[in-house]
């Protein structure tokens, strides 16, 4: 990895030899480290630094690596921590993660792993974006218990072989998980071709399938692979398979069983080495036993089942999901970084949001799209919710113990960034004196991580 790295990164491990050597490493990369020799240095630490990422040890004395990661998911829950061992296993990598492990790297690690590893972690802490593909499920952005579940067993799923049927409500992110299993598969250098099997008629959808040969039909006028053919040494990702009819069913069957096709017209067998992966909302039992699904397909398919949560189910990740697609999307429009505030927070927490993900995905970016500013508020929200059918616009009253600022034009004497200054100074102010000083729970109540809490603090001298 060339490029330098920005941030601060806590070791924690009683070694100091594996620390000090790891700390080169880093240093040669760019980042600033601390260091500490077991858990409870390191949570003493925390309260003193800021730090962007923490990498531990599992095995210590005293506070372990995992009993750490329980402590920064109650206390930071903004900083990613990765765990390093060399007694690593599949089962304790999934405990990592389903308590909210960023990664998990095992010993001896590879230089260029370890910072491929903690440059994704700190992208994702800083908000930044990368072009690199990720080779975890960490693609998902939330950290609620079911969210948190999921990605484990995708993880887990995706270091096999076997196929995945991916369940859940429309906008979940079946496409986005389809991805992760493949990008953390050994078949990750591999293509990943998808087909949404709903969008297409049966003629198109088994020749776009199975591919056919030269005048196979009227407009065939060359041989043409499938994608299940481009997809060799990769993954396939049927999305929407529950809409497919029997006719294609059989034939997917055999090619899922017996590895091997026959395009359109042709008479030649085409060996074929594909992963499959498969996503559907529809209740594929109920078109078993209703006679419109194969049920020897069904088993074929259900080798690995994943449900992915409904964002109703997981209410408390729609904050980080709002941030996190309000920042891409004014960046995609060439606007400056968008606050929300508490208000309008609030607002989007009471929907049903029906479409789940991508419904709020693309609420968001009308809402930048629109706005003449970038401070998203209750009534900004309410505003365009009441031009979506389906959704409410809910009044909402300042939570207990927030005070409303005053409004801009009652100081229209001073300049915009004076005022802008002012109010940020006071809900810092205010923040710190609700949470008791304690910085974490203030950077909590304002909505940033850490890190740009105590770079607000330096910038308006309250440190």
């Amino acid at each position: 990895m060339s490029e330098s790295l920005k941030g601060t990164v806590l070791l924690v491990d009683d070694d100091p030899a594996v620390a000090k050597v790891l700390g080169a490493l880093l240093g040669q990369a760019g980042l600033a480290t601390h260091t500490a020799r077991n858990g409870t240095e390191a949570l003493s630490l925390l309260e003193r630094w800021p730090v962007d990422v923490v990498v531990s040890d599992v095995r210590m004395p005293g506070m372990d690596g995992m009993q750490l990661l329980a402590e920064m998911g109650r206390l930071w829950p903004d900083v990613p921590v990765i765990l390093i061992t060399a007694h690593g296993t599949v089962p304790l990598a999934v405990e990592a993660m389903k308590a909210g492990a960023a990664d998990f790297v095992l010993k001896p690690f590879d230089r260029e792993e370890i910072l491929f590893t903690i440059r994704k972690a700190l992208l994702r802490a800083q908000g930044e974006a990368t072009n690199e593909p990720l080779r975890t499920p960490s693609a998902f952005v939330g950290s609620s218990q079911r969210m948190l579940e999921a990605q484990a067993l995708l993880a887990k799923a995706a270091t096999g072989m076997a196929t995945v049927l991916l369940r859940g409500e429309s906008g979940t992110g079946k496409e986005l998980a389809a991805k992760a299993v493949h990008d953390g598969s050994p078949r990750h250098a591999g293509p990943f071709v998808k087909l949404h099997c709903a969008a297409l008629p049966d003629t198109l959808l088994e020749s776009e399938l199975f591919g056919y040969e030269k005048g196979a039909f009227t407009g065939a006028a060359t041989r043409k692979p499938g994608r299940v053919e481009l997809a060799h040494g990769g993954t396939l990702f049927l999305d929407e398979i529950g809409d497919i009819s029997l006719a294609v069913q059989v034939k997917l069957l055999r090619v899922i069983q017996e590895r091997e096709l026959e395009r359109l017209g042709g008479t030649q067998t085409v060996k074929v080495d594909v992963r499959f992966v498969a996503a559907t909302h529809q209740p594929l039992e109920e078109l078993v036993k209703a006679g419109r699904f194969r049920e020897d397909l069904f088993y074929r398919l259900n080798v690995v089942p994943l449900w992915l949560p409904s964002l109703r189910e997981r209410p408390e990740d729609i904050e980080p999901l709002a941030r996190h697609f309000l920042d891409i999307h004014a960046r995609t429009n060439g606007k400056p970084p968008f606050t929300l505030t508490a208000d309008g927070l609030a607002v989007l927490r009471a929907q049903p949001w029906p479409g789940n993900v991508r419904q709020l995905q693309n609420f968001l970016e009308r809402l930048v799209v629109l706005s003449d500013g970038q401070t998203l508020t209750g009534d900004d929200v309410s505003r365009e919710l009441a031009r979506q059918p389906g959704l409410t616009t809910p009044v909402l009253t300042p939570p207990q113990g927030v005070t409303a600022l005053a409004s801009p034009a009652a100081d229209s004497g001073r300049t915009l960034e004076s005022q802008r200054k002012g109010t940020e100074k006071q809900a810092l102010v205010d923040a710190l004196a609700r949470a008791g000083d304690n910085r974490t729970l203030a950077a909590r109540l304002l909505g940033i991580s850490r890190r740009t809490l105590y770079n607000k603090l330096e910038e308006h001298a309250l440190l």
